[in-house]
């Protein structure tokens, strides 16, 4: 039943469709495989070596713990020494571009040697937990850095078009641009002091898509009793559009930060938020110590 809603799955997700050549495989090890697509002689990792891939992680009983195929798109990960005789990072070193393929690895090893956590209680214990897994790419960490600039440049040329159209629909004239891309506005002059690298400041702000969609707001957060958000300015510990942002306010000073994503979270997506997302604040700079 596993390996049918497996076989089935991977046909809706574009893996390949389950036919008679896709055959469940063991390895010496233990660890069960069917591949639906294979390059036998194209590359294959070497340790430390950069993985691009989609996959969907499932339990025994088909529940899906996470999948990247219609989440957030392909993710990146490093080719790791195995922790475990059967595990994931053993099957990882077998394929190529362009696979297709599902591994089955053993649930009770997985977690207690490779997530360091107790077997969550709806795992079954002894069960396999499948790993469906279609490849893009595999790189050295230097052709990946070369991609990443490559990708970051046109990135950039991306966002500003889309800021632009931005701007321009919502008739937005007083906006400025530093050199890094981050457009702002100000709509309250603040009264008192200036903004700068290492003051701790608290800020209530409001956080938006380029489509109004409302993803966040300190106003609106329980968590922290609806306060400002406070932190150390211009230490890294918040998004880089932000670090520069808040400099150019000062205390009581109220406005909008439209952040590209090169200085949000880059391609890396979170809930609510694609990767590549350029993100609009709407703030006000509280305090200022």
């Amino acid at each position: 039943m596993f390996k049918k809603s497996i076989c089935v799955i991977a046909a809706v997700i574009g893996l390949a469709s389950c036919n008679k050549t896709g055959k469940m495989e063991t390895t010496p090890t233990g660890l069960k495989y069917i591949f639906y697509k294979r390059d036998e002689k194209g590359r294959k990792a070497k340790p430390g070596e950069i993985i691009t891939m989609n996959f969907a992680f499932k339990t025994s009983k088909d529940s899906v713990l996470r999948s990247t195929f219609k989440e957030q798109g392909p993710i990146q990960v490093p080719l790791q020494p195995s922790a475990f005789k059967g595990s994931l990072e053993e099957g990882l070193a077998m394929v190529s571009p362009g696979d297709s393929v599902t591994f089955y690895v053993k649930a009770d090893s997985l977690f207690a040697k490779s997530f360091n956590q107790p077997l969550p209680p709806f795992i079954a214990k002894g069960s396999d937990v499948a790993f469906l897994i279609k490849v893009e790419k595999i790189q050295s960490q230097e052709e990946l850095k070369k991609d990443r600039e490559t990708a970051s440049v046109k990135q950039k040329e991306t966002d500003a078009k889309k800021i632009a159209e931005y701007e321009a629909k919502n008739n937005l004239t007083n906006v400025q641009k530093t050199p890094s891309g981050l457009n702002y506005i100000i709509t309250q002059e603040g009264t008192g002091k200036q903004a700068a690298r290492g003051d701790s400041v608290s800020v209530h702000y409001v956080l938006k898509t380029l489509d109004g969609k409302v993803l966040e707001s300190s106003h609106e957060n329980p968590r922290n009793n609806n306060q400002p958000f406070t932190f150390p300015l211009g230490l890294g510990m918040v998004i880089p559009g932000w670090d520069e942002g808040i400099t150019l306010f000062k205390e009581g000073g109220k406005g909008t930060l439209i952040v590209p994503s090169g200085l949000a979270y880059g391609p890396d997506s979170r809930p609510g938020m694609p990767g590549n997302s350029i993100l609009v604040f709407d703030i006000e700079l509280v305090d200022v110590k």
